[in-house]
């Protein structure tokens, strides 16, 4: 406080020590005719304004800043000032000599142009933009550059403004201002060149003063706006179609990969689509004359072609003023005539333009209107060139167009299917990739061109690439074939070239668009006998059971459609449980991440096809599985247990487990030669007496001694014996090898066949369906023990007797017509049987404890005419136990105590509803 009074107290020349001495300051005074500084605080912008007016730049350069930020803030303030007159005391400042009044006023008036009124009071002052454009020359610092360009993109919004602007050369510099470091003056210089790009003039100015090539740099800024003003300016620019000038060879590539971006956009590729440029392009690349526009007299296109020819009128007019380069190109158009040929264009010219339309044809509306200007045509073409990349890019972009229905058939019409065949055998992996693209797109669905590429040799070339170390190439053709297979004439000529045997290499690969195309082609190609054995004999069926096992749902889902369709055919389903495959689809069915439908159809074509697993696994075989030769029962099934083939039960030693029921009833084979001619001549060498002899009365040795043998007979005798030892094991070794190499068979059931024989004779002419059951319920029960009273189950033997034809056959596997005492799973094993050999309908249920029961599905018994007549109903046959009395609490309903009668030796008595227990040898009753 203390100093603060010295300081207002004493002059400021003098310092009041805290000794209370004054102390001179070593500054002087200031002389006496300069006014001391005086510092104003204002609040009214007014006030401000008339400071502009004043002649110091120090007050004119705060007054500036103070403006600058004020009508940054709102448009209100903007207006405010406008009215205040701050305009004209502002636009001599943008020509001050002190650098700081130059820059802010700048930013004062840059900012303020955002309101309309303010563009319309500057349009009125002819001093104002041309100021503007003069504070864009190179020696000014980079803030005047940034707002002056803003400045002038605000004011380019008006027609008036971009001739202005123009007239004053203020294209070169904005030009110059794209090569600016700073990323605010590019953004403003861009945006400015954008809007004034919309004039003619503009656009021939810019390409005299090299602006396109700036531009084209500002596509690779790492600021997005820049990125979409640089390609608005671009679109914009090559509304002329520079493209096609071979003297700006350099920027062609540059300038498709701007086409490319614009092409992606809908409301940018109708632009284009309206000014012609695409059909330009097309004639460009394919280094044809562009079409001519008929005339038509009165239309709107007439129209645009006076205004097009009066456009370039004045662009020829603008022409002779400018640089060589200018004048050159003007004379060339001079001396053009209509229809003159387009110089070719370079390669990369090409590749980039058909990588354009691929991704321009990305979406639907585009491909439309692609289509509709013919750019099939283009890329045609473009397949016939001599570098491998135009190739690739034009196989591509026909491959995403063919989505298109009406795309597929014009490339058939224009012969396009046959370069792409002949791309198949490129040494080009790349070529063969997109050829393989295209070719896979216009198969789909389309039977037209799956017949063009069979004839031209397509199926041989794809088939061919499946081995190609390309494997997108090798999944394109894989999905091309599956495309082709719906024919059905195309898909014998495949599989008569062993397609199936050449998918399963591919079915080994890591890749999963692999795996999933291909698994779908096998399932479209295993669909005859032939084809699935040979898939089966060359050990495809291995590798689909892997792809099970992927982590892919695709490739899982495909590997089960290809299982589910190999599943039909018996001996290959047996080679898929042998291999596991039944496991494998268990653990998907079960879990809640991995499940699919296709894997759920796949195992229940495998339990179809493989009713012996079906049996063990499900314990129910509906009425249309049919027991054919070869069926085995081996049991319920543990859960994690695998199910072993009949081959493997035969070769296990004797266990105290249930023995595996087997239906054969394929006649004994004629039996062979028991004892070849050597086996007869080794009987009777061992039937020969001793050497030493025996009488054959007495068996005395004979009186008169054998003469003595020499050293040498004895010999001879001793080698002779061992050569016919070593003969007989040589023997013995080969049949017992001929007996391993054997092919197995089952064993025969004689018994079963005669069983067939009879009910074929005697039951199968019985009239109505319930009398055939009857019939062979009486007669199964006959051939099994007979009936078994109620309570006297346990006191059955059974087993004993199974036992001894176990102990007869050393196996463990016993034929069910070899079986004269069975329980309820022999009986109605055997029922259904037979019954599925003389067509009556009947299922095969297993219960618990041994337990197993038959359903039949019988009408109504009643014939009396006019009775009403009911659905068939559902009957459970009893073959084991044969009641005395008939009574009503003897039928059991089915579907109230069906596990009652399945867990008990005894039937107990309850009210029958809808379903009825049909007795052996008994009429039914109906309650």
């Amino acid at each position: 406080m203390y100093a603060a009074y010295c300081s207002e107290t004493y002059p400021k020349q003098f310092i009041k020590t805290d000794m209370g001495k004054k102390v001179k300051k070593d500054e002087k005074p200031p002389p006496d005719d300069v006014f001391d500084p005086l510092l104003v605080e204002s609040r009214q912008a007014g006030t401000v304004v008339l400071m502009l007016s004043s002649p110091e730049e120090d007050v004119q350069a705060k007054a500036c800043e103070a403006i600058y930020k004020y009508v940054d803030k709102c448009d209100e303030n903007k207006k405010q000032l406008l009215d205040l007159n701050a305009i004209e005391a502002l636009l001599p400042l943008l020509q001050s000599e002190d650098r700081i009044v130059r820059r802010n006023a700048c930013m004062a008036v840059s900012v303020m142009t955002a309101h309309p009124e303010v563009r319309k009071k500057l349009r009125k002052n002819e001093e104002a933009i041309p100021a503007m454009i003069t504070l864009l020359a190179p020696e000014e610092d980079t803030v005047v550059h940034e707002f002056c360009a803003l400045g002038l993109s605000q004011m380019a919004i008006e027609f008036s403004s971009k001739a202005v602007i123009f007239e004053n050369n203020g294209i070169e510099p904005l030009v110059k201002c794209l090569s600016s470091s700073d990323p605010d003056v590019q953004k403003n210089a861009i945006e400015t060149l954008a809007q004034l790009l919309l004039d003619y003039q503009t656009r021939a100015a810019i390409k005299d003063c090299d602006g396109l090539s700036p531009m084209l740099e500002l596509l690779k800024s790492e600021f997005s706006i820049i990125q979409k003003l640089a390609l608005l300016a671009l679109d914009r620019a090559s509304q002329d179609d520079f493209v096609a000038h071979p003297e700006w060879n350099d920027l062609h590539v540059m300038a498709v990969m701007v086409l490319a971006n614009l092409l992606e956009d809908h409301e940018s590729l109708e632009l284009v689509k309206e000014t012609g440029t695409l059909k330009r392009l097309v004639a460009l690349i394919t280094d044809q004359p562009p079409p001519e526009e008929e005339a038509k007299g009165g239309g709107g296109k007439g129209g645009k072609a006076e205004k097009g020819g009066s456009r370039a009128a004045k662009k020829s007019a603008k022409d002779g003023g400018k640089t060589s380069r200018g004048k050159k190109s003007s004379e060339e158009k001079e001396e053009s005539v209509p229809g003159e040929a387009i110089i070719p264009t370079l390669p990369d010219v090409k590749m980039c333009a058909a990588k354009a339309i691929a991704r321009s044809a990305r979406s639907a509306e585009n491909r439309k209107i692609l289509h509709e200007q013919e750019a099939e045509k283009m890329l045609i073409h473009l397949l016939a060139h001599e570098s491998t990349e135009v190739q690739t890019a034009a196989a591509q972009a026909l491959g995403i167009m063919s989505e298109n229905l009406l795309t597929k058939d014009s490339i058939r019409e224009w012969e396009g299917v046959q370069p792409l065949v002949k791309l198949l055998n490129s040494d080009n992996g790349d070529v063969k990739e997109a050829a393989s693209l295209a070719l896979a797109n216009l198969t789909a669905n389309n039977s037209t061109n799956c017949h063009d590429i069979s004839n031209f040799g397509g199926i041989d070339a794809l088939i061919h690439t499946l081995a190609d170390a390309r494997e997108e190439a090798v999944a394109k053709n894989a999905c091309c074939l599956t495309n082709m297979a719906t024919e059905e004439a195309l898909r014998s000529d495949a599989q008569n070239k062993h397609i199936v045997v050449k998918l399963i290499e591919p079915l080994k690969s890591k890749n999963t668009n692999v795996q999933s195309k291909c698994s779908l082609a096998v399932a479209a190609f295993v669909c005859d006998v032939d084809s699935r054995s040979d898939f089966r004999n060359n050990g495809g069926i291995e590798y689909l059971i892997t792809l099970l096992h992927s982590g892919n749902d695709e490739v899982r889902r495909n590997s089960s459609w290809a299982i589910a369709v190999c599943a039909v055919d018996e001996q290959t389903a047996s080679e898929v449980c042998k291999l596991g495959g039944m496991s494998v689809l268990q653990e998907i069915q079960v879990s809640g991440t991995r499940r699919n439908p296709f894997a759920d159809v796949a195992l229940q074509n495998l339990l179809n096809s493989n009713l012996s697993a079906k049996y063990s696994l499900t314990g129910a075989l509906s009425s249309t599985n049919i027991i054919l030769d070869g069926f085995y029962d081996a049991g319920q099934l543990r859960p994690g247990s695998q199910f072993l083939s009949l081959e493997d039960y035969c070769k296990q030693e004797l266990h105290d487990k249930r023995p595996v029921l087997l239906v054969n009833a394929k006649p004994e084979s004629a039996p062979k030669e028991s004892q070849s001619q050597a086996d007869a001549e080794m009987a009777k060498d061992s039937s020969k007496t001793s050497v030493s002899g025996k009488s054959s009365r007495t068996g005395r040795e004979t009186k008169a001694p054998s003469p003595p043998k020499s050293k040498a007979q004895k010999e001879k005798e001793e080698k002779q014996r061992e050569e016919e030892i070593q003969a007989q094991l040589q023997r013995e070794a080969e049949n017992q090898s001929t007996t391993d190499n054997k092919p197995f068979e089952m064993p025969c059931d004689s018994n079963l066949c005669q069983y067939l024989e009879e009910i074929t004779e005697k039951i199968q002419p019985l009239q109505t369906t319930r009398e055939q059951v009857i019939a062979l319920a009486q007669y199964v029960s006959d051939h099994m023990g007979g009936p078994i009273e109620k309570g006297e189950l346990a006191n059955f033997s059974y087993e004993l007797p199974i036992s001894q034809i176990r102990y007869e056959m050393k196996s463990n596997v016993v034929p069910i017509g070899k079986i004269k005492t069975g329980i309820h799973i022999h009986r109605a094993l055997l029922f259904k049987v037979l019954a599925d050999r003389i067509a009556v309908g009947c299922t095969l249920n297993r219960g618990e404890y041994n337990l197993a029961w038959n359903e039949v599905m019988l009408p109504d018994s009643d014939d009396t005419p006019g009775a009403p007549k009911f659905p068939p109903r559902t009957f459970v046959v009893d073959l084991v136990h044969c009641p005395d009395e008939r009574s009503a609490e003897e039928i059991i309903c089915l579907d109230m105590l069906k596990e009652e009668i399945m867990h008990s030796s005894n039937y107990i008595a309850r009210p029958v509803t809808s379903s009825w227990v049909l007795r052996k040898g008994e009429a039914l009753i109906d309650l």
